[in-house]
């Protein structure tokens, strides 16, 4: 089915020729006819297959032929788990509705403070964000959602992951009654616990799923290599040294294993830089501009960027670390392989990531392929670099000793009396004897009770 094929406004048919989009993906096409209508609907499809826009056609089209709304209150809602999938989203809106003339606004922690506020007073009629920043203004009193009539909420399972159910029901509490908007889930996975919120939640929803019996992207080659802890770097040399990965994600478990391993590979002649949950919202835009780009060959990244993020090109998705969640293992390797292009996902597994393994073939319902590593695969004459020190939080750490950090400084009271020593059970304190211990034979006499009559006396224990 093309979008020509669809009843939309004009204007926004112009956008959609803009953005060069033609012929609808699976989930658009089987999601679009429902939506269009005003159902709600619950959508389930892999990652890559273009969710956000089936979800922006129809909010677009509904605000662009209901002409009777007027104040500066938002219109429509779109709520994310993570600020990339924001700016994602926003950017995808931008483009979209560039011919629509509508006002879009984002809103996400990590950005001036004010200036979104600001521009919430000023009135949106589609605003994008995570529930925290949304709800301190929605306390503040800067904008209502009373006049919404669309909601999306985008990778819900993801919000229950993250624990932002609670403040998603503070949200959802303050629109108007479901029976009065329309709503949009749209989901990599749609579980029970989601489904229990939508039901909640929407009137009614239509459950559209694509494929769902194929967890992963088709277009993607997955292989696994075995390697112990010790290999895995020799091991992603070599590969990246065979393969030429020309645009690759690296994703990694945790922060420190990051910073070691974004050190090693500069080191080491391969460019690439390192986004996290804490680097700054400005510097993580800026790195994965690079990389869109294709300034940044590489890019490592824990699974702050495994969702949402649309980046063309990437042919290459290697799991340094395999992930804790089976969840996660399809979010990070549908980076690649997207809109129908082609891609590779290649992950290692050490002693820690083989337990994980089990779990994460049985979600995606297939085997993993398993290659042998050739002993010429690994590179073992590389540049050494030390391992970065491991962060100190004084609050956290200070009080033990031997962990590195100073001991919290004593509270200061009035002074308090001395108490009286015990007399019995005196500390003992033991002191060399002289030559021969003669005289500390004598005191012990003296100290000995005379035995009674018919007893043969103690023997003294030191003699």
């Amino acid at each position: 089915m093309r979008f020509t094929d669809l009843t939309l406004p004009e204007s926004l048919q112009l956008g959609i020729a803009q953005a060069g989009f033609t012929t609808c993906t699976p989930i658009q096409e089987h999601t679009l006819p429902i939506s269009l209508t005003g159902k709600d609907v619950a959508g389930q499809a892999q990652t890559g297959t273009g969710k956000t826009a089936a979800f922006l056609v129809t909010l677009f089209t509904r605000l662009l032929n209901n002409t009777q709304a007027s104040g500066k209150h938002p219109r429509a809602l779109i709520l994310a788990p993570t600020r990339e999938l924001v700016v994602q989203i926003e950017q995808d809106a931008q483009l979209l509705g560039k011919q629509c003339g509508l006002t879009i606004q984002a809103i996400y922690v990590g950005v001036d403070y004010m200036k979104q506020r600001d521009a919430l007073r000023d009135g949106a009629d589609v605003i994008i964000g995570t529930p925290g920043r949304l709800i301190d203004y929605l306390k503040q009193k800067v904008y209502s959602l009373k006049e919404i009539e669309m909601l999306v909420i985008d990778e819900a399972d993801r919000m229950f992951d993250m624990g932002f159910i609670a403040d998603l029901r503070f949200i959802l509490r303050k629109l108007p009654p479901f029976d009065k908007r329309q709503n949009l889930m749209f989901s990599a996975t749609l579980n029970l616990r989601v489904m229990e919120l939508a039901y909640e939640f929407m009137n009614s929803p239509e459950k559209v799923s694509v494929t769902p019996e194929t967890m992963t992207a088709e277009n993607v080659e997955q292989v696994l290599y075995h390697a112990s802890r010790k290999e895995k770097f020799p091991l992603l040399l070599g590969l990246l040294r065979r393969d030429g990965m020309e645009r690759t994600m690296i994703f990694i478990n945790t922060k420190r294993e990051g910073e070691y391993l974004h050190d090693r590979l500069n080191a080491n002649g391969f460019p690439c830089r390192l986004i996290s949950g804490d680097v700054d919202q400005k510097k993580r835009l800026r790195i994965l501009e690079d990389f869109k780009d294709g300034k940044l060959p590489i890019l490592i990244a824990t699974d702050v960027a495994s969702r949402g993020l649309h980046i063309d090109g990437v042919s290459h998705v290697v799991n340094y670390d395999l992930p804790q969640d089976c969840e996660d293992y399809v979010h990070r390797i549908g980076r690649t392989a997207r809109a129908g292009a082609a891609g590779k996902a290649i992950s290692l597994a050490d002693e820690d990531g083989v337990l994980y393994l089990e779990a994460i073939e049985e979600y995606i319902k297939c085997k993993i392929p398993s290659e042998w590593a050739e002993d010429e695969l690994f590179v073992n004459d590389y540049n050494r670099v030390a391992k970065p020190k491991r962060h100190v939080d004084p609050k956290r750490d200070g009080a033990g000793a031997g962990r590195g950090g100073a001991r919290p400084p004593l509270k200061k009271g009035p002074p308090k009396k001395a108490a009286a020593a015990p007399a019995a059970k005196a500390p003992v304190v033991v002191t060399a004897a002289p030559e021969g211990g003669e005289a500390a034979k004598k005191r012990r006499r003296r100290r000995k009770k005379p035995a009674a009559a018919g007893q043969p006396a103690a023997q003294s224990t030191a003699e």
